[in-house]
C-alpha cells in the first residue's frame, strides 16, 4: 500500500532517466569507438566544457525562478574586451581580472534592475542587452583583439591536478555550493516558490524583486568568471567571445530537467544535462566526423528531454488523483 506513495514522493525521475541515457551513450560509444572512455581522452575533451558549465549554474537558478538570460554570451564578449583593455592600459593581470568580473556583475545587475524594478519580462530585457552588450564590446574594441597575457595566465586554464584541469575543480566546487544553496537554504526554497507563482510568493512575504536582482547579478559574475577561463585558454580577448554560448547553456539546463516555465529543476540535473550533451557531441564528432550532425543530435536530445519531462509530469499528476 505504501509503494505508490513512495514512488509519488520520489521527484528525481528525470535525473534518473538522464543518468541511464548517459550510461547507455557511453557504453555505445565505447563499443563503436574503442578508447572513447579512456581517462586521458575524456580529460582532454573536457577542456571545452567548463566555460558552459559554470554559466549553466546561474542559468539554472534563473530559469527555476521563472526567468531567462539571453545575454550571457554577449556579456562574455563585453567582459573579454574589458579584460583586454584593462590589461593593455595597466599591464596588471589581477587588475584585468577584477575589471572582467566587475563588468559581468554590473551587466547582470543592470538586467536584474530592469526586470525587477520596472516589471519587464526577462526575455525582452535580456534580448535587448544581448544586442547592447555585444554592440558595446565591438564599439569599444573597434574590431581589435587583445593577446599576449603571459604564460602564467595561460596556465590558469591548462594546468591540471591529478589529471583534472583546474577549471574542472572550480566548476564542481561551485556546483556543490550552488546545489546546497538551492536545496538547503530559505532563499533556495524561495527561488522555487517564485518560479511556481511570483504573486503568491510576494503575498507570502518573499522579496521577489531582491532575489531576482541577486540572481541576475550572480549570472553576470559567473559570465565574468567564465570569460577569465575562456581568455586564459585561448590567450585572446575579443568582442566575439561567447558568441552563441547562451543557447548551449540554456539547452543544457533544459535537457537537465529544469522547467522552462519555472518552479522545477536541480543542479544535479543540469550537470547530467551538460555531460549528456558534451559526450553526445564528442561521440558524434569522433564516430561520424560530421560537425553539422552534432547540432541535429543535440536538438533531438532537447526534444526527447522535454517529452520525457512532460510524460513524468503527466504520470505524477495521474498518481496524485
Amino acid at each position: 500500500m505504501n509503494q505508490p506513495r513512495a514512488v509519488a514522493r520520489f521527484n528525481y525521475w528525470h535525473e534518473l532517466v538522464l543518468f541511464g541515457l548517459l550510461i547507455g551513450l557511453l557504453a555505445l560509444a565505447e563499443y563503436l569507438s574503442p578508447g572513447f572512455l579512456s581517462l586521458r581522452g575524456q580529460l582532454y575533451l573536457s577542456r571545452h566544457l567548463w566555460v558552459f558549465a559554470i554559466m549553466a549554474l546561474s542559468m539554472t537558478l534563473i530559469i527555476i525562478a521563472g526567468g531567462i538570460d539571453l545575454s550571457v554570451g554577449s556579456a562574455m564578449g563585453l567582459c573579454a574586451v574589458a579584460f583586454g583593455v584593462t590589461f593593455e592600459m595597466t599591464g596588471q593581470l589581477h587588475v584585468a581580472i577584477i575589471a572582467c568580473l566587475l563588468t559581468g556583475v554590473l551587466g547582470g545587475l543592470f538586467n536584474g534592475a530592469l526586470i525587477a524594478r520596472f516589471n519587464l519580462h526577462p526575455l525582452i530585457v535580456t534580448l535587448a542587452t544581448y544586442a547592447a552588450f555585444r554592440g558595446m564590446a565591438e564599439g569599444i574594441s573597434q574590431g581589435e583583439s587583445y593577446s599576449q597575457f603571459g604564460d602564467r595566465f595561460s596556465e590558469l586554464s591548462r594546468a591540471t591536478l591529478l589529471g583534472i584541469p583546474l577549471p574542472g575543480y572550480l566548476f564542481f566546487v561551485l556546483a556543490v555550493l550552488v546545489g546546497l544553496f538551492l536545496w538547503r537554504t530559505p532563499t533556495g526554497r524561495s527561488i522555487y516558490a517564485i518560479g511556481h507563482s511570483a504573486e503568491a510568493a510576494r503575498f507570502s512575504g518573499i522579496s521577489v524583486n531582491r532575489i531576482r536582482i541577486r540572481l541576475y547579478t550572480f549570472s553576470g559574475f559567473l559570465a565574468g568568471l567564465a570569460t577569465v577561463i575562456y581568455v586564459s585558454r585561448f590567450d585572446t580577448a575579443k568582442a566575439d567571445a561567447g558568441r552563441g554560448f547562451e543557447l548551449d547553456v540554456i539547452t543544457a539546463v533544459v535537457v537537465g530537467g529544469t522547467s522552462i516555465f519555472g518552479g522545477r529543476g536541480t543542479i544535479v540535473g543540469t550537470v547530467l544535462g551538460l555531460l549528456l550533451i558534451h559526450e553526445t557531441r564528442q561521440f558524434v564528432g569522433r564516430y561520424w566526423q560530421v560537425d553539422e550532425l552534432k547540432s541535429i543530435v543535440v536538438g533531438v536530445l532537447l526534444i526527447v528531454s522535454v517529452l520525457i519531462y512532460q510524460l513524468l509530469v503527466t504520470q505524477r499528476e495521474t498518481r496524485s488523483h
